[in-house]
Parts: structure tokens; sequence; C-alpha cells
């Protein structure tokens, strides 16, 4: 029998079928995602109906085949982690149900998570140690949650302390890539394929606004709804006009007003707040151009920056049980047969 803390982590809350057996809250002993991308990229976007039938062929699968990978046994586990909230309530549901069920089949101890907690907590499993710095990162810390349904900026005083100091008030940034893209027939998911065009386009070539709310009150929020609107305009002008659309210099254009908004006010945080380390978690912290801003502009102001490898940035299981781990140790356990799914969970 392996020592140490064990505990089997589930993740439903969108797409993406992920179990994973984490031990002592950092190393990953397995983490399995089976993806749905190819089934949506049909529809352009996640059709939560069939994610959730997905889900509920998938997920016993994906259990059995993490535990055989991580060679551990049921019997040997300490707690079952999964996400309840926030998410698509169906996907959410499946994964929740079969946790419980679990959980009081085999009398272990269930953990639920917040799926966005979950995201900063890729940044200390150990195949997420940041390359440049050789260390995780140290409290206090400021962490950027960017993905398609969030855009949070937290300052996190040490582990389950979450302050939420800045937030997107319409778009989230990775709503806004995927409508683009969309615009621009890329297809889905927008992200990577805007990445990857920008990166053949010309930054100044299209300028696009960036929007620096002005409230006291929320120094740090974000809104990217009129970045959107904009390009939108833009596209539809040159079709009025009949004139030839450059779309890598439209991705280009448009992921660089993202980016230096994102990377601006987020270091406007790690300042303000004195901090030293700041984390980049979610799906969108997998765009390289992000991380390389984000890179260059912390080093002249002596802030390390880490973020996770890219098959940790999406969903996956191994962030939800580096999270339960610290939950388990504060003995937020949970034994309501009638735990829900919340897709709005507040933090």
């Amino acid at each position: 029998m392996q020592e140490g803390i064990k505990i089997l982590a589930i993740e439903t809350s969108c797409d993406d079928t992920t179990a994973a057996v984490i031990k002592d809250g950092h190393k990953i002993l397995s983490n399995v995602i089976s993806s749905q991308r190819e089934t949506h990229s049909l529809y352009g976007g996640v059709v939560p109906e069939i994610a959730s039938r997905e889900h509920l062929k998938l997920l016993i699968p994906v259990v059995k085949k993490s535990l055989e990978e991580a060679n551990v046994s049921l019997e040997e586990l300490n707690a079952i982690g999964v996400t309840h909230g926030p998410g698509l309530v169906g996907p959410l549901l499946v994964g929740l149900s079969y946790a419980k069920s679990l959980s009081y089949a085999k009398n272990i101890p269930l953990v639920p998570q917040h799926h966005i907690k979950s995201h900063i907590y890729a940044n200390f499993l150990d195949k997420s140690i940041d390359e440049n710095y050789g260390v995780p990162p140290e409290f206090p810390l400021i962490a950027l949650v960017v993905s398609g349904g969030h855009t949070d900026i937290i300052y996190m005083k040490n582990h389950n302390e979450f302050e939420i100091i800045g937030r997107t008030v319409d778009d989230a940034a990775g709503e806004a890539f995927d409508k683009i893209a969309r615009a621009l027939d890329l297809g889905y998911p927008g992200g990577p394929k805007i990445d990857k065009l920008a990166k053949k386009g010309l930054e100044g070539r299209i300028e696009f606004p960036k929007a620096k709310l002005k409230d006291p009150t929320s120094p740090y929020d974000f809104s990217f709804s009129g970045l959107k609107s904009a390009v939108l305009n833009y596209l539809n002008r040159c079709e009025m006009k009949s004139e030839t659309v450059d779309k890598k210099d439209v991705a280009a254009g448009f992921q660089k007003s993202v980016i230096d908004v994102l990377v601006s006010n987020t270091l406007e945080a790690a300042r303000d707040k004195n901090v030293n380390d700041v984390v980049l978690a979610g799906g969108v912290s997998a765009n390289s151009a992000l991380r390389d801003e984000f890179k260059e502009k912390a080093k002249d102001l002596g802030i390390k920056v880490h973020s996770p490898p890219l098959i940790l940035c999406t969903d996956n299981a191994a962030m939800v049980g580096a999270s339960a781990y610290h939950s388990y140790k504060e003995n937020k356990i949970s034994t309501a047969l009638d735990l829900n799914a919340v897709p709005n969970l507040e933090m």
C-alpha cells in the first residue's frame, strides 16, 4: 500500500470527462482526460445535453482507468474530490452523482470542489512547477483565472483563502475569443485557432480598443463586449465595402487588445497587493502570446509568473485533486447525500 494522502478526483463541469489520482496534493499518480471536442465542433460550441450523455458513457471507464494507472484501489483512497460548480448543470450532475454514490457505497469521504479554485491549484502540481523559476508559487499571490466562462483576478493570502478583486463585467475573455473565431469562420474552439493565426499577422496593422474601466471601487475589472463589437463592426464594414479582410491581422489586433488588458490589470493588482508571485489558470492561460507578454512585463517588476503545462490549463481532474487535498486537510467534507450541483456557484 502506498503511503500518503490519496484522493480520487472527478471533473465533469463541461465537455471533458476526467478523473485523476493525486497524492499529498501535488503528485500526479494518474490524470485521464476523455475529450468531447470533436463531437461538439460539429455544432460550433458545447451542447449541454450531448455533453451529459457522453459523460454518462465515459465516466466509469475513465475512473477505472485512472485507478489502474495510479495502481491504487478504492480501499486505499482517503477521499473523493469532485467539482460541484460552477459549470453546466447536466454535466456537473453526472460527475457529482457518481462521486456521491461511490462515497456512500465505499464509505470514502466526499470533498466537493469549486471549479475556478481548482484551476488555480493546477499551479501547485509537480508537473506545473514553472520552468523559469523552478519552485511552486508562494503566498500571498495573485491569480488570473481566464477561461470561456470566467475572467477573474483573485488575491490569495494562503490555501483556501480567496478574494475576488477583479472580474469581467460582461463577456469572459474566452467567450470573446470563441465569438470572434466564429465570426472569422475559424471553427471551435476559438482560442487556440486565434492564437495560431495571430502569429502570422501584424499586431499594429489593425488596432482595436482596450477597455480600461474607471470605477475606483473596482480598478481591476475587465470588459470585453466593446472590443467584441468593434471587431464585428470592422468585419461588417469590410463586407459592405467589398474590402478583403486579412484574418491574420484581425486575429493579431484582437488578441493584442485582450492580452494587454489582462496583463496590465493583473500586474497592477500584484503591485498594489505587494505580492511577488502571479499564477495563470484556465483555458486561455494556454495562449502563447499571453504567457510571453506576462513573462516580459513581469520581469522588470521582479514578479514571478507561474503557469501550468498546457494539458493542465484546460479542464482536468488533477487540479481538482490538488484543491481537494487542502480542503480535506481542513476537514471540509460533505456528508450530505442531497448535495446538489450549483451551475452558478459563487467563490
